[in-house]
């Protein structure tokens, strides 16, 4: 396993690649991206069976990015990954790109599932593990949602079928950032208790702190390791995580950068790497 320093270093590359390509492809959908850049980089760098050289590979494990406004994100790690180049992705949102708003699985190989209307990639999560149970494949599928997304009556469809079908190789994480384009999700329409409601509907249920490495790479470690039933990490974060003056402000969740805050948040990402070459936290 790549040691927590690795990734950490890893995590902030990828919170830089997502400032430069929604600066500028003159975009937004920051404050999403940003919240769940551990998971992903846990999930691409460490648990998932993928090879960038063979995006189509049969026997890969599955990942679809169910809150699919946050494709910045995604884009990102998979830059770091190997499957596009750096360079790629500063034509996020340009005529003719492949790195498009929402996620389009016909344009770049790698992504498993397009996305665009939210709610629906539990559903399609559920589909893919049922085949692959029927078609007796050992591998696994993965699906991270938004907290606002779990509002909607799909997700909890698609967790009671989950759970009554023991899908025991289907994990998914939901990127608890309490917010929503709207506010706060507790105002809008409150999710919780989340860890009673998905235990009740025969779901294996962790909470961490989603921004802490260490947590983040314990919890999949469990749920690869438990075999009796879905697998569901709340993963609680910050929205906007690793730039200052994004986190927790939910204005983020669809704003651009102008280039003064575009400098400033790279700036502060670059402090922050120089304290983790001088092992600061």
């Amino acid at each position: 396993m790549k040691e927590i320093l690795e990734l950490e270093k890893i995590c902030l590359q990828v919170r830089r690649n997502i400032l430069d390509l929604t600066y500028y492809g003159k975009a937004s959908h920051l404050g999403g991206s940003l919240s769940c850049v551990e998971v992903l980089v846990a999930l691409y760098f460490v648990f998932m069976r993928i090879d960038p050289q063979k995006p189509n590979w049969t026997e890969r494990d599955r990942f679809i990015l169910s809150k699919g406004h946050a494709a910045p994100g995604l884009y990102s790690v998979m830059a770091e990954r190997g499957f596009i180049t750096r360079e790629e992705l500063r034509t996020f949102c340009h005529d003719g790109t492949r790195l498009q708003k929402h996620l389009d699985m016909r344009k770049l190989p790698g992504v498993d599932a397009s996305s665009g209307s939210l709610g629906l990639g539990l559903s399609i999560g559920v589909g893919m593990a049922l085949a692959d149970r029927l078609d007796r494949k050992n591998r696994y599928v993965f699906v991270l949602l938004g907290d606002g997304e779990v509002q909607e009556g799909q997700v909890w469809e698609a967790a009671m079928t989950a759970g009554f079908q023991k899908l025991n190789h289907l994990i998914a994480i939901i990127d608890c950032n309490k917010m929503q384009v709207d506010g706060f999700t507790k105002y809008i329409l409150d999710i919780e208790p989340l860890m009673e409601k998905w235990s009740s509907f025969r779901w294996d249920v962790q909470r961490v702190d989603g921004n802490q490495m260490e947590q983040v790479i314990d919890a999949l470690s469990h749920a690869k390791a438990t075999h009796t039933a879905p697998q569901l990490i709340i993963a609680d974060t910050i929205k906007g995580k690793g730039v200052d003056f994004m986190e927790s402000k939910a204005e983020w969740h669809a704003k651009g950068l102008t280039e003064e805050e575009y400098r400033k948040a790279i700036a502060h990402l670059d402090a922050m790497n120089l304290k983790l070459e001088h092992g600061e936290n």
